[in-house]
């Protein structure tokens, strides 16, 4: 495990294009900004805010060898193993959900040695995320040390406190080549507004080289300036803007719409007697033969998105 020095750091930061500008543009074209073998971040939780749509344009651009990190990961890592975007995916869980149980395309993978599945703690992952935002090579930590968990890992060291003398864990920075992250909305220029649970994306930001927003909906630069306070990302982390409605589907979208469970137990049912088989015919008929987003929304059903939308947005008043 190689972990960059913070000048490296630095210097890919300055190279960066961080001017406020227009950042639009399409899924097409902000999946070119994602290189075979880089390292990619997944913002968003489990089935939440997960940037789905980035995904389905990766998969069907053919993208090969990209290293994922995620806090946990579902329904995306068993797409990302399928499709061959991926053999290798950090996280702290995996699986498609509580309902369904342990991922079994993500065990057909892993035990066959065709992918690998590296494990962190929950904490851990967050931690060395804060780290690659901090500039900082490391974040010491408890969490592992009395756990087998810790022999799944790569890069991790532990250490005599200089203060206490007592034994903490170094967990290693998390500096991502690329990472996409799902929001409710921002504007052209990439200030993104968050409702709901922030997980990691924050530090996911500010640790990656590069940032690709999608968004349900492009707003004003004086509507986001309307409520500073809910800015959890800023333009000059971000290098694309694209607008998908219901681009977490069929995952949720805090406020705005739920996850779309009949979907999900189609998913799950496509991959219940052969992993293999089932994950390549959902990735046929929901990845690669749809003409576009619209298109692939489609084949979930106005229904499904309507009965997510009423559920999703039934927690306000107004």
């Amino acid at each position: 495990m190689s972990i960059p020095s913070y000048l490296d750091l630095r210097q890919k930061t300055r190279a960066r294009d961080r001017s406020l500008r227009d950042k639009v543009m399409s899924l097409e074209e902000a999946a070119a900004l994602v290189a075979d073998g880089d390292s990619l971040a997944i913002g968003g939780c489990t089935a939440s805010r997960t940037p789905m749509a980035m995904i389905w344009a990766l998969i069907r651009a053919g993208k090969r060898d990209l290293e994922v990190s995620r806090s946990i990961v579902s329904t995306e890592g068993d797409l990302l193993y399928a499709s061959g975007v991926s053999r290798h995916i950090i996280t702290s869980w995996f699986s498609q959900g509580i309902v369904w149980g342990v991922s079994k395309v993500m065990r057909a993978y892993t035990e066959s040695k065709r992918a690998r599945f590296e494990e962190w703690s929950h904490m851990a992952m967050g931690l060395r995320y804060r780290a690659g935002a901090m500039g900082v090579p490391f974040m010491p930590m408890r969490s592992m040390l009395g756990s087998g968990v810790l022999d799944r890992t790569e890069g991790a060291k532990t250490m005599e406190c200089p203060f206490t003398g007592e034994t903490l864990l170094l967990v290693p920075a998390l500096n991502p080549e690329v990472a996409i992250i799902h929001v409710q909305r921002c504007d052209a220029y990439g200030n993104a507004q968050i409702d709901g649970l922030t997980f990691m994306d924050i530090d996911m930001a500010m640790a990656a080289n590069k940032v690709i927003l999608t968004t349900e909906r492009i707003v004003s630069n004086e509507q986001i300036r309307r409520h500073p306070d809910q800015t959890k990302i800023g333009f000059f982390t971000v290098d694309a803007v694209v607008e998908v409605p219901f681009g977490c589907a069929p995952h949720e979208c805090y406020g705005l719409y739920e996850p779309f469970y009949t979907h999900m137990d189609l998913y799950a049912q496509m991959t219940a007697r052969d992993a293999d088989t089932g994950a390549k015919a959902y990735l046929d008929r929901f990845y690669h033969e749809p003409k576009n987003w619209a298109d692939y929304l489609s084949r979930i059903g106005m229904a499904e998105l309507l009965d997510a939308q009423r559920r999703g947005s039934g927690i306000y008043d107004d």
